[in-house]
């Protein structure tokens, strides 16, 4: 599907997406405990539907409303299950070692984008617990044989947190105490969002500086009802278009969002505050008004789904903006280092890479044809960036967003994107 977008201004008040991160999290505790979850206002994005389909084919019974995810655990799980990963990382890396832990024999298989994305690291973790591994040269499918256990392991952290999630959810009810070393480890912030929701279902972890984890054995994840957060994630994007592309004298205000979240992308906020923004931070929400912006810098290794929402901030600030943590890009759903400069580029702002920086100098965003590359946060770049174009910008592939913010055009018009929809 293709969208132009228009340029536009926009002002009202929305309602941030929920996150998918913790809908994907609170779907696995659910599988796990013993009794019904109730999972509130959760997103039902491409993502979380994944999740929901793993949990399905492990034996849970799911119920879904248009505000709701009930997980009843089943009282029989397959000895043997294929698992449909979709596009989800997440749900491949932390299914995993669930999905080991309850059955002998599992095939986790996915589409698209996920066939090009590494999992060595899958097989490098659970070999040393127990599991017998199998992939396609290190890459999908991945073929787990033989029940996870208990013990201890060493595991590189470098290329992400999504792992250790699926390690901290399923050790916890293996008979053994087990003991998880983990060197290098990026994305810190989202192992503090598994920590609490953990807690939060009745698992006790011992962290040690994010470096080490004492996890006994044989606990019980207590089922309760589950609400799940604002995503800072998708409301980077609605956040960056407020003070891109806000109506003259109105304000674009986004609720439903925590200050004190420990997601990762709630960076998004200082980004906004070094370049210059006008924002009011209240009860009510986080509102935001047409910005004269300045060139920020800002490390963003840990929250690397910021670049999109941050590159687009850059593209119209005054002088040159420098986003470190490159390297944390290559596998994601596209190269994105390369989309966001291809994008940039074809809509006349530029870029350029130094080391593991990405330098962005503002200037005058034109009209373009550009590619989501299937990447549903480059969809949402191009689209923010058109608000300030000089003229129509045209998406291919615009239904990548459905991913993680099925939505967000049908937001983004309501608070005033004209497109040709």
């Amino acid at each position: 599907m293709d969208i132009t977008v228009l340029p536009s201004t926009l002002k009202g008040t929305i309602e941030a997406p929920p996150s998918k991160s913790l809908t994907q999290r609170a779907i696995a505790a659910g599988l796990l405990a013993r009794g019904y979850t109730v999972i509130h206002d959760p997103s039902f994005c491409n993502d979380s539907l994944a999740a929901i389909t793993m949990a399905e084919a492990l034996g849970a019974k799911v119920s879904t409303d248009s505000r709701s995810i009930t997980v009843m655990p089943g009282t029989l799980t397959p000895s043997s299950v294929t698992l449909d990963c979709g596009e989800s990382g997440l749900a491949l890396r932390m299914f995993s070692p669930v999905a080991a832990l309850l059955s002998d024999e599992v095939a986790l298989t996915g589409k698209g984008s996920l066939l090009k994305r590494p999992v060595k690291m899958i097989g490098e973790a659970l070999s040393q617990l127990g599991v017998t591994v199998s992939t396609n040269n290190g890459y999908l499918p991945v073929m787990l044989s033989g029940r996870l256990r208990g013990g201890g392991l060493v595991i590189d952290g470098s290329t992400g947190s999504q792992l250790l999630t699926g390690l901290l959810m399923a050790l916890p009810l293996a008979c053994e105490e087990s003991h998880v070393e983990v060197t290098d480890l990026r994305s810190r912030p989202y192992i503090s969002l598994t920590l609490n929701l953990l807690e939060d279902f009745g698992i006790t972890i011992q962290n040690t500086g994010f470096s080490r984890f004492v996890i006994p054995g044989n606990q019980s994840y207590h089922p309760r009802e589950y609400r799940v957060e604002g995503d800072w994630s998708g409301a980077a994007f609605l956040l960056v278009a407020g003070v891109l592309a806000g109506a003259p004298g109105d304000e674009l205000v986004v609720r439903n969002l925590d200050v004190s979240s420990v997601q990762a992308d709630r960076a998004i906020l200082q980004a906004l505050m070094d370049a210059g923004a006008q924002m009011k931070i209240s009860a009510s929400g986080i509102s935001t008004v047409r910005s004269e912006l300045r060139a920020f810098a800002i490390d963003a290794t840990d929250c690397p789904d910021l670049f999109p929402p941050l590159a687009a901030l850059a593209s119209s600030c005054n002088g040159t903006s420098r986003i470190r943590g490159v390297s944390r890009l290559a596998h994601k759903e596209s190269d994105r280092g390369g989309a966001i400069s291809e994008v940039l580029a074809a809509m006349n702002i530029r870029s350029s890479i130094e080391g593991d920086e990405l330098l962005i100098t503002g200037g005058e965003i034109k009209g373009a044809v550009v590619s989501s590359l299937n990447d549903h946060r480059i969809a949402m770049m191009a689209a923010v960036m058109a608000l300030r174009a000089t003229g129509a910008v045209t998406i291919e592939g615009a239904e990548a967003v459905d991913k993680s913010f099925p939505d967000f055009y049908n937001i983004m018009t309501l608070l005033g994107m004209q497109t040709d929809l």
